[in-house]
């Protein structure tokens, strides 16, 4: 299975409401419930104004569409990211899953789960 990283510095925040979300943006996730609304964006592109904010993220991506009858694939990146103590933060969209690690463990995350198996692309 290939991992390709995302080329730039994330921000994981939470903001009071969606007019604070640069619409136009070209990479960003949204999740909104009836507690909050949470942002995933690139750093460089994260609004002045947030609830909670905590930038340093990195990731990377599971390569291709990942068909729903798939069954443990980011069990497995996680589980193997654990034993190594490096903690997750994981977006799923319709097509694929992002996995966001802190910048601080990324070239290390890559690293075992290249020692894993796991195809890195650039």
């Amino acid at each position: 299975m290939k991992l390709k990283k995302i080329p730039f510095e994330l921000t994981v925040c939470k903001v009071a409401d969606v007019s604070a979300i640069d619409l136009n943006e070209d990479f960003f996730f949204v999740g909104k419930t009836d507690e909050e609304i949470s942002l995933v964006c690139k750093t460089s592109a994260a609004p002045f104004s947030t609830v909670e904010r905590e930038d340093g993220w990195k990731g990377f991506r599971i390569e291709g569409v990942l068909d729903f009858s798939l069954i443990g694939i980011l069990s497995k990146i996680s589980s193997i990211l654990a034993e190594n103590k490096i903690g997750i933060f994981a977006v799923s969209t319709y097509n694929t899953d992002y996995i966001l690690v802190k910048a601080e463990n990324f070239e290390r995350a890559l690293e075992v789960l290249s020692d894993a198996g796991y195809e890195i692309e650039k």
